[in-house]
């Protein structure tokens, strides 16, 4: 074979492997695609345990608190039912009395029942509809193959603008950055995100904030179902003299 037909063969076999890289790099239609097929109609059955750790003010004046709860969730037809135990609810009950007599009495079964409301846990047996809200309050940045706890992955990074505030909280903010990061499967399965937000500003002239909220979520599947099987979040801010923090690990165990 001549010099001249190589060159072609090899820059047309350059091109057809070049075309079916980007054929297969599309992952943000991949896991648009893969959320379609998720519409989360099937019955699931959950216990969900959800651990919180807070911590405000500085010195003295620091108080810390940790709070634990567990309940029982179902999502069927009949709609989303939770059942919080008998234990849980005698705890709480000695809790609110303790608080009662003494305002700084620590109540940890207070401190996380909060975290298992149907409104925090509605988004985790209804992953996809979530996510999909998150990616459109995005901008798509790039693509890159990873891996995830060890496995083949793509990660799909991107940018939150400061348009996701509202009009109010854009008023007296003066620095905002915002990340999305959405580990997917080969078929564009969601694997795992992580969300990343920090803001500082400034409120009626003389009071400077500053916050930071970071989001981890562990995906998993339920029959048509995209679950949150894990949420990691961590907000902090300080301000007006004040500083505060708090951790929060909400774990979703299937129930046959």
């Amino acid at each position: 074979m001549s010099l001249k037909k190589k060159l072609l063969v090899l820059s047309a076999t350059c091109l057809l492997s070049a075309a079916a890289t980007a054929a297969r790099a599309d992952g943000l239609s991949d896991l648009k695609a893969a959320l379609a097929r998720l519409p989360g109609q099937s019955p699931v059955k959950a216990l969900v345990e959800a651990k919180t750790w807070s911590r405000q003010g500085e010195g003295k004046e620091q108080e810390e608190q940790n709070g634990q709860a567990s309940i029982l969730l179902e999502d069927s037809p009949r709609g989303l039912q939770l059942l919080f135990g008998k234990d849980l609810l005698a705890r709480l009950e000695v809790e609110e009395r303790a608080r009662e007599k003494d305002p700084k009495a620590k109540t940890p079964g207070l401190a996380a029942i909060r975290e298992v409301n149907a409104s925090e846990l509605r988004p985790m047996i209804s992953a996809a509809g979530n996510l999909t809200r998150a990616m459109e309050k995005a901008i798509f940045k790039t693509e890159k193959t990873e891996t995830y706890n060890g496995k083949p992955a793509r990660l799909l990074s991107f940018e939150i603008p400061v348009d996701k505030l509202t009009e109010k909280e854009r008023k007296y903010v003066k620095k905002f950055e915002g990340s999305l990061d959405i580990w997917i499967a080969a078929d564009g399965t969601p694997i795992a995100s992580r969300m990343h937000q920090a803001i500082s500003g400034r409120a009626f002239v003389v009071i400077s904030f500053e916050t930071k909220n970071e989001e981890d979520l562990v995906y998993g599947l339920s029959g048509d179902r995209l679950i949150v099987i894990k949420k990691e979040t961590h907000n902090s801010g300080s301000g007006a003299g004040e500083k505060g923090e708090m951790r929060v690990t909400k774990t979703l165990q299937l129930q046959s």
